[in-house]
Formats: C-alpha cells, sequence, structure tokens
C-alpha cells in the first residue's frame, strides 16, 4: 500500500476447509505451546516469508529480539523472553550443499548426495523443523553425485547428460530427510510445509509476467497441473517414504500442506508494489512471494491447529479446545 497497491480486499479473504472450522491463529496459545522450545525453518525465501508473518502475527502479544549469530539476513533468529521460545531461518533453497558458479547467469553446483552444513550442523538444537524447497530447482543447474558431474539442466556443456529438474528436486529431499534423521542428537518433530504455486500471467516472470487479480480463484476456475503438481507430488511421495523410516527411529513427522490454499489466491502476491517505484529500474513483478497481511497468515493457522491436535495426543493436554 505504501508503493501504491490501490485494493484491501486481499486481507480480507480466509481459507475455509471442508466440513470443519479453521480458527484462525492464537497467538496467545501459540506461544504457550511453544514456550521453552524452538522452531527453525529451513528453505528458501517462502520459508522466511513464512517466519515474517508469524512474527507480526506473534507481535499482538511480544515484540522478538534479535539474536542472531550473524549479520546475513538469510540466517536470523528471534526468541521471546517471556516464553523462553525461539524461532530461526536457514536460507537452503536447495536443501543440499550448494555453490554458485555463475553469478550473472545464475548456474548452481548441487552436490545432492551431500548435507548442506549451513543448516544440517545447527538443527539438533531445534524442537521444529519446517522445511521447503520449490521454485529454485527451475533454475540452471548442474547435478553432482559422489563429487562427480551426473548432469545438468539448461546448461551448455559438452558430454555432459541433460537431466531435469525432477531427478534433483527428489534427490535432495532424500538427502535433506537424511540428515535430520540420521542426526545423532534431534529429537525434534520435522514438517514440510508443500510448495506454493506461483501466479504469474501474461508472460513469464523475467518477461512482463504480472499477477493482477484482485480476488481468490473459484474452486472451479484453476486447479493444480503442470510442473506445480509434479514439484507437490513429488515432495509429498519423499515425504512419506521418509516418514516410515523416521517413525523406525522414533522422530515424528508432520505434512503441512498448504498448497491448494494457496493456488487459489493470486490477489496476494505483492506484484510491482513490492518495492518503491523507481524509473530507471526495471525489476520484475513479485508473483512468488506474499503479502503480509495476507494468505500467508493461513499457514500459521493450519500450522496451531496441527500443534493443538499433537499435543493432546502427546501429552493428554486439553488446556487449548479444538
Amino acid at each position: 500500500m505504501k508503493y501504491g497497491r490501490p485494493d484491501s480486499e486481499f486481507m480480507k479473504w480466509r481459507w475455509k476447509p471442508n466440513e470443519c472450522e479453521l480458527p484462525i491463529f492464537n497467538p496467545f496459545q501459540f506461544l504457550e505451546i511453544m514456550r521453552g522450545k524452538s522452531m527453525a525453518f529451513v528453505g528458501d525465501s517462502i520459508g522466511r516469508n513464512h517466519m515474517q508473518s508469524m512474527i507480526c502475527l506473534l507481535s499482538r502479544v511480544e515484540f522478538p529480539a534479535d539474536v542472531s549469530y550473524t549479520d546475513e539476513y538469510a540466517f536470523k533468529r528471534w526468541t521471546y523472553p517471556s516464553y523462553n521460545f525461539t524461532m530461526a531461518t536457514f536460507w537452503s533453497p536447495y536443501l543440499v550443499k550448494t555453490k554458485e558458479v555463475d553469478s550473472n547467469g545464475g548456474l548452481f553446483n548441487l552436490y545432492l548426495d551431500e548435507f548442506d552444513e549451513r543448516w544440517t550442523t545447527q538443527i539438533e538444537e531445534f524442537d521444529y523443523v519446517i522445511i521447503n524447497a520449490g521454485q529454485w530447482f527451475l533454475r540452471p543447474i548442474v547435478f553432482y553425485e559422489k563429487q562427480k558431474i551426473v548432469g545438468c539442466q539448461y546448461c551448455s556443456f559438452e558430454n555432459v547428460t541433460y537431466l531435469s529438474w525432477h531427478y534433483g528436486y527428489k534427490r535432495a529431499f532424500r538427502t535433506a530427510y537424511k540428515a535430520l534423521i540420521s542426526a545423532r542428537n534431534f529429537m525434534g518433530v520435522t514438517l514440510l510445509r508443500t510448495y506454493a504455486p506461483s501466479h504469474f500471467e501474461n508472460g513469464v516472470w523475467d518477461k512482463g509476467g504480472n499477477c493482477v487479480r484482485t480476488k481468490p480463484f473459484k474452486r472451479n476456475e484453476t486447479s493444480l497441473d503442470g510442473y506445480n503438481l509434479e514439484l507437490y507430488k513429488m515432495q509429498v511421495g519423499e515425504f512419506k517414504t521418509a516418514e516410515k523410516e523416521a517413525k523406525r527411529r522414533g522422530l515424528k513427522f508432520m505434512l503441512l500442506d498448504t498448497t491448494q490454499a494457496m493456488l487459489l489466491r493470486p490477489d496476494g502476491h505483492p506484484d510491482k508494489y513490492g518495492h518503491p517505484p523507481n524509473k530507471n529500474l526495471t525489476l520484475p513483478n513479485d508473483c512468488v512471494h506474499w503479502c503480509l497481511p495476507g494468505p500467508i497468515d493461513t499457514w500459521s493457522d493450519f500450522l496451531l491447529e496441527m500443534l493443538k491436535i499433537e499435543d493432546v495426543k502427546s501429552t493428554g493436554n486439553e488446556s487449548f479446545p479444538l
């Protein structure tokens, strides 16, 4: 709005599940459940977007203190002193070890069988880990396994096998789950927050694509298809496989499925209003991230309800009405 967005209806719509009610996020309940605990958001900037949404929602109760170990924006930690609750974000858009080899062309090396130690070496201290990954796998990538190139996507290397993002996406999730399951002292709960579709229309992201709709889609106006459907099915498939292995080790995996709710919200992105207008600079419209307040706040509705149900199951504590 500061940068000129004229409409405000996007803040007023809420997700309504079939055959049940989804209570609106209660920050007091959330912080009480999280008392003495910690939560990490691991993945890309949409994961950070989720944490920012939660910080805004929790501000009704308390403003957090910045206790980050670094000045890097991508690795922030916040604590709520009254509740001894800490949240952290770990920038890892591919979830595995990565090296950027061409900043101009955006080419990345992905070491599909190697942990990203920027988060895996710190994750044991967290009680809840929410992971996500998606859009970055559609970029130019060179895939490595056992320290050797096994293929690449959108690269011009001679005598290198073409491998699509499908290959890397599945294996990256496998390695991320392996990092969590094999961590000797990790006893936390892992949540997969499913893929949130972007909503570019009238072109792709770097060719004038925009998202100017001001109302949600109706259910019959769109469906999950194409690469959005493939990303969703692949990550859920890998999650279900890892969940079985985690169960054998006594670990809890939970599915935070937000995809359908977000598919219907083309109105919830910043579009051209995510930055000050600049006559001398043309920036891509943002139809990937989410406005605050906006549709992404629903993720905290989902999360709190899941935590309340899990709290009753594990402790028999019915302090919070379901």
